[in-house]
């Protein structure tokens, strides 16, 4: 891309992609066919397609109308094959579903973004509650319960979205109560309690740190709305505001996005809330600010790299504390790259603006860094060159279309290292 342009203009949001991923394991749990609408168009959502396939399941994808249909049989697989798990972290989310309805599930340790670690230790201490026995072997984490799962007390020891989603969805065909402590209280948590309560699952407090689940029989198949991409919202946020633009997200829902946009608020962006979204103005250079992240209702992890890229050229010097994945700082070498001036100290980077940055070939190691450094490169001098862009695609359907949309001089070529 060549920088020097402010975005301004309209772009629409779809559903989230953190909650579509685990929707489409969640359909695992009732035989029938789930539709689900409002589903985004990327990568991520046809590698679970593919997974859910190999599982025994009929899976249609439109992509173009944003919609999932999938069909589940009485009789399901077990196994979900390291050959899609390793490209899809989210793939985790189906050994919930498959403990509870086959009473066994054998999935590869996860791989996909390059963030740090998230050990499945939680996951593995709640389905033992539940009565599961859980194991590694051969590189597949086993989890078996052949006279079926029942109630327990559980508490996390940090409040983790995956893990709360799998036992929830492992607790709902529990004989018996679960109950849920320090779980966590994201929105799409909230989408999936709701999903889980239309399939006919008695949940309550989904959104607080204290989840119950009354185990029920069997679930039905149902159509549902997926929620609004909070994170794909906060980043078309983050791009307005850094280039000095004027945009209005559409399909947002800003209540899920409070502090970041109080943030940019505070730091000179103008947000108003519209009937369709919000809308960010920023009229000269902004100014920094320190962020922290932590789990919702705080700054959100995936934010972070946005964060950093707009301290990189707002007004001031600004610290950026990064609380919940160790090795999500892997953008700022690479925004040193484009002149920035940042400095790594533990889980903190200390950032001072610089007017603009400078053009230069930089690597994507994640989704969101990916996205952060095109958004670094629309405010860098010359052209910019973001490599492995396979990320993006991941978790943005159409963003280089998006941003030439709202100005932007950017181009997308071929990938040389596809995922799949």
């Amino acid at each position: 891309m060549v920088g020097g342009t402010s975005l301004r203009g309209e772009v629409s949001v779809v559903g989230a992609k953190n909650s579509a991923l685990k929707l489409m394991a969640g359909s695992l749990l009732a035989v029938g066919r789930t539709r689900l609408t409002n589903v985004p168009a990327i990568v991520d959502v046809t590698i679970m397609a593919e997974l859910l396939r190999r599982l025994g399941c009929t899976v249609d994808y439109d992509a173009d109308a944003g919609v999932v249909e999938l069909d589940v049989p009485d009789t399901i697989q077990h196994q979900a094959d390291y050959e899609l798990v390793r490209a899809l972290r989210a793939s985790i989310c189906v050994l919930g579903p498959l403990v509870a309805r086959c009473g066994r599930a054998d999935v590869a340790v996860p791989g996909g973004d390059a963030i740090g670690s998230r050990g499945l230790d939680m996951h593995a201490a709640g389905l033992e509650t539940l009565g599961a026995t859980v194991r590694v072997n051969h590189g597949y984490l086993i989890a078996e319960a052949p006279g079926g799962l029942h109630g327990g007390d559980i508490r996390l020891d940090f409040p983790s979205v995956g893990a709360t989603e799998n036992i929830l969805m492992a607790a709902v065909l529990a004989k018996g109560k679960t109950r849920v402590t320090n779980a966590a209280r994201e929105p799409e948590i909230c989408d999936i309690a709701a999903f889980l309560c239309e399939m006919g699952a008695q949940i309550e407090g989904a959104g607080t740190s204290v989840i119950d689940v009354e185990g029920v029989s069997s679930l039905e198949a149902v159509t549902h709305e997926v929620v609004p991409d909070r994170i794909a919202a906060g980043t078309w946020a983050f791009a307005a505001a850094t280039t000095g633009g004027d945009v209005e997200v559409v399909g947002a829902a800003p209540a899920h996005l409070r502090p970041a946009l109080n943030l940019l608020a505070g730091a000179g962006s103008e947000i108003t809330e519209t009937d369709r979204g919000f809308r960010v103005t920023t009229l000269g250079r902004r100014s920094a600010f320190d962020v922290a992240t932590l789990p919702y209702p705080g700054f959100p992890t995936d934010l972070q790299p946005f964060a950093l890229v707009y301290n990189a050229v707002a007004q001031g010097s600004a610290m950026v504390t990064e609380n919940v994945f160790e090795a999500r700082f892997r953008t700022v070498q690479e925004l040193a790259r484009l002149g920035a001036e940042a400095r790594v100290d533990g889980h903190h980077v200390m950032l001072h603006g610089v007017q603009r940055l400078s053009g230069a070939p930089v690597q994507a190691s994640d989704i969101r860094s990916g996205a952060a450094l095109v958004i670094a490169g629309l405010v860098a001098d010359g052209v910019t060159t973001v490599g492995r862009a396979s990320h993006i695609d991941r978790g943005y359907a159409g963003f280089a279309e998006a941003l030439r949309g709202l100005g932007a001089d950017v181009t997308r070529e071929p990938d040389e290292e596809p995922f799949l």
